[in-house]
């Protein structure tokens, strides 16, 4: 389904030109990434984030202060539609249940997929994608202590309908079970949108065929309804996910010199896997 873009044939091997990355260049040459590492790697990192996540204090006045101001921003801007969506829902339970599985499930099942399909077929592209990943999310952690925000679905003065509770879907961060190890705050920015667009973004990347880049360019956007939906974010939640998604390109960057999707110095032209799929 995902075929090797043989573009990178023109870029393996090249030599650095202008700005070469902060790393040191032994840094920055292709190593094929080895299974084990990685899977060490991320359950770490994960673990320390979501430490770094849990441990911000849970403000619930500056939070719906927060809250309230957000409202307000996105009245004045004419974006106050996540209230009329997500009665629409709340209304109609076989619509909730789906896009309450959707949140609670997929924002991990295909990163991680996204993931493991960079390590197996495009190994060359793994590392770079794999740092915006990490730095969005190092990002976002900042902007979860600076900006603590109540979701809509704990405003339910303003007419929210938690979805999640009100249907009793696995999963809810209403579940005192869960909430005692989430942030409930941990809103600003949506980290739902920022890894939903990497993925969408990562696959138009690798993808030759159109439908393929479309279905994945659907994904961001499918989540954005959801989320909005279901009352667990604001429109800007989103446009935050979007930035710190920016600035975990532009980190990457920065470190590497060459963009997320370029092949490293030093890779091979064609991996074996990609020759494969081009053949097949």
């Amino acid at each position: 389904m995902l075929e090797a873009d043989q573009n990178d044939s023109g870029r393996s091997g090249a030599p650095v030109v202008g700005f070469g990355g902060l790393l040191p260049e032994r840094l920055l040459r292709f190593r094929r990434p080895l299974w084990y590492q990685e899977l060490l790697l991320i359950a770490v990192s994960y673990w320390l984030y979501g430490q770094v996540r849990n441990a911000i204090p849970n403000k619930l006045a500056i939070a719906q202060k927060h809250a309230r101001g957000v409202q307000h921003l996105q009245d004045v801007l004419h974006l106050n539609f996540e209230l009329s969506i997500n009665q629409f829902v709340a209304a109609h339970e076989p619509i909730a249940q789906v896009m309450d599985y959707y949140y609670a499930t997929l924002h991990f099942i295909v990163t991680i997929g996204v993931l493991v399909w960079l390590f197996v077929k495009r190994p060359a592209l793994y590392r770079g994608a794999r740092t915006v990943l990490f730095a969005t999310s190092g990002v976002a952690l900042a902007g979860f202590y600076l900006f603590p925000l109540a979701p809509p679905r704990l405003m339910p003065q303003y007419g929210y309908i938690d979805t999640l509770l009100k249907f009793h879907t696995w999963g809810s961060l209403a579940d005192p079970k869960i909430a005692q190890h989430s942030n409930q705050f941990a809103a600003m920015p949506s980290l739902h949108i920022g890894w939903s667009l990497w993925c969408g973004l990562t696959i138009a990347a690798c993808a030759t065929r159109t439908w393929v880049r479309v279905l994945a360019l659907s994904y961001p956007v499918a989540t954005l309804i959801v989320i909005v939906s279901t009352a667990n974010h604001y429109f800007l939640d989103a446009v935050g996910g979007v930035i710190v998604l920016a600035a975990g390109y532009g980190i990457q960057y920065l470190l590497s010199g060459h963009g997320a999707y370029e092949s490293p110095v030093g890779s091979p032209a064609l991996m074996p896997d990609e020759q494969r799929v081009n053949a097949s």
